[in-house]
């Protein structure tokens, strides 16, 4: 058979599998509003809010589909196709708000999208600790923080701001970080008199920026996403930032992947207001203060060790009630539900004079 025959033959194979992979979307679509009835209906007899999101849910789907998955495409990829799915017959049963830190064109503006998809509705906001009163409030249904960097290390921001809200670690998110030089369109690089961004993006670029811009200065801001938008509107400005601060703000990449690290990621928490059911792979977030005496840390570990649970991260901050005592922030794998964490937590108290418990939450599935 001639190519072009081959080619429309598979064309019109493309075309069919295209209106029945629609008919399907369709008809899920239509199973989410009939979720949708059913919740509302059982919440007007219980006078209790129907619960729209299901965090647990969607991680177990979302692994079944990469566990299912048989190919071509990356487990990866079709993980990201069905969270938009998701999140699009979400949207027909209840839009999500979702508080992130600001402005527009920040990583935390992609980690929210993300995790909740396109038809989520992302609100920034001006500081981390805003964005935990904004879900606290209710004004959103939940916030996205940063909260680790591979390269940074922990944001003690976020740490601190668990210490006083009421808020549930309900989800995390893992974003790789990729850096870009970006400008307003026609400028070049040999022209640049200015890189602008976040304190933590000039420092994870320092070598490049060493090596092809030595003599520019360099000016820290609250955001990439802040950076980015200067950048848009100064001549000979540049701004270090990502994919969505260029597409957000029309900036043309002067050098692509800038960061000194390739394996350079991000970690994130989704905050919520109600606690998570198991999901079964989850992690479990604390944070404790120990009793000021010889071996009060290792007695909040030795529990841990002596169950056979990972802990994932460990670390301090200030209290900021006593100098020079402290407040652990831990990570461990597990549910709180489980008969082995009851026991744990019940260890821990023994050790401890505080015990917050943070949430239990899924691992993130992609």
């Amino acid at each position: 058979m001639e190519p072009d025959k081959q080619l429309d033959a598979i064309r019109e194979r493309i075309d069919a599998i295209d209106s029945r992979l629609l008919e399907l979307i369709s008809e899920r679509a239509r199973c989410a509003q009939e979720v949708a009835e059913v919740k509302l209906a059982a919440s007007q007899s219980s006078d209790a809010p129907p619960t729209f999101y299901r965090p647990e849910r969607e991680a177990q789907v979302l692994r079944s589909i990469q566990e299912r998955n048989p190919g071509p495409l990356a487990s990866d990829y079709v993980a990201s196709i069905f969270r938009e799915i998701m999140s699009s017959c979400l949207a027909l049963e209840k839009p999500l708000s979702v508080a992130y830190l600001g402005p527009e064109g920040t990583y935390s503006q992609a980690a929210a999208l993300k995790h909740f998809g396109q038809s989520a509705i992302p609100v920034g906001q001006s500081s981390i600790h805003k964005v935990f009163r904004q879900v606290e409030s209710r004004e959103c249904d939940y916030g996205v923080v940063p909260v680790e960097n591979s390269t940074e290390g922990m944001v003690g921001q976020t740490l601190d701001s668990f210490l006083e809200t009421p808020l549930q670690i309900t989800g995390e998110i893992e974003l790789p970080v990729v850096h870009h030089l970006l400008g307003a369109a026609n400028t070049q690089v040999d022209s640049v008199k200015l890189v602008l961004g976040h304190e933590q993006a000039l420092a994870q670029c320092r070598q490049w920026l060493d090596s092809h811009l030595p003599d520019v200065p360099r000016e820290t801001l609250a955001s990439n996403g802040a950076a980015a938008l200067r950048a848009a509107g100064e001549t000979g400005v540049a701004a270090i930032a990502g994919d969505l601060a260029a597409q957000l703000h029309q900036l043309t990449p002067l050098a692509n992947a800038i960061q000194d690290s390739s394996s350079n990621t991000t970690r994130f928490l989704v905050l919520g207001r109600e606690r998570v059911p198991p999901s079964g792979h989850d992690k479990t977030s604390l944070l404790v203060s120990a009793r000021n005496r010889p071996g009060a840390l290792l007695g909040l570990l030795r529990p841990f060790e002596e169950n056979g649970i990972s802990l994932t991260r460990i670390d301090s901050r200030p209290s900021k009630t006593e100098k020079w005592t402290y407040v652990f922030y831990i990570e461990c794998e597990g549910h709180l539900a489980d008969d082995i964490m009851i026991d744990v937590m019940s260890q821990i108290e023994e050790h401890s004079i505080m015990l917050k418990r943070l949430g239990s939450y899924p691992r993130a599935p992609i």
